[in-house]
């Protein structure tokens, strides 16, 4: 018999069970990156037209990560030079530190993720800084976090193309609805 202070040998100690949990919860709730193809949505429209080739559009891809308690995507100030964007104005930002800083806006930005795109304004960070894709996008193109496996992907419910919500205007949108 052994002077240990546990019950059952098979147990982890306290401590173990503390270190066990803690590495757990880092594995379960680990960052999300999505592959994210950035264009110059002018551009675009502008090769549609036949003004510019294909090969003049502006176009980045960017390893990004998925920020769930952002609202806004951002990326950095050289990318959005890179591509292009116009100024959009600016917003007050509030930082997980609850600081507030201003940020420039820029669009018109096509993004593509996970197979779907939309078109978007993006914030406008400092050169070299980390892109991020916001909640805006996530819920536009009907995405979901995996954070167990760390990915990003179309919402199983809605395989083909988006479905959003609408419930405020639900009822008065039914009356005008054909049968």
């Amino acid at each position: 018999m052994t002077d240990s202070p546990h019950k059952d040998p098979a147990s982890p100690a306290p401590s173990d069970r503390v270190s066990l949990e803690s590495w757990l919860r880092r594995a379960a709730m680990g960052e999300i990156r999505a592959s994210v193809r950035l264009e110059n949505w002018q551009d675009q429209a502008l090769c549609k037209a036949g003004v510019i080739k294909p090969e003049a559009v502006r176009c980045r891809e960017v390893d990004a990560v998925v920020d769930t308690g952002a609202v806004m995507s951002l990326l950095p100030q050289d990318v959005v030079e890179d591509l292009g964007l116009e100024p959009r104005g600016r917003f007050i930002v509030q930082l997980a530190d609850d600081r507030k800083i201003e940020l420039p806006c820029a669009g018109d930005l096509r993004l593509t993720v996970a197979g779907r795109e939309m078109v978007t304004d993006c914030l406008v960070g400092p050169p070299g800084c980390e892109a991020l894709v916001g909640q805006l996008v996530l819920e536009r193109l009907d995405l979901i976090c995996d954070p167990v496996r760390r990915t990003l992907t179309v919402r199983p419910e809605s395989p083909f193309r988006p479905t959003l919500k609408m419930k405020a205007a639900s009822a008065s949108l039914r009356e005008k609805l054909p049968a």
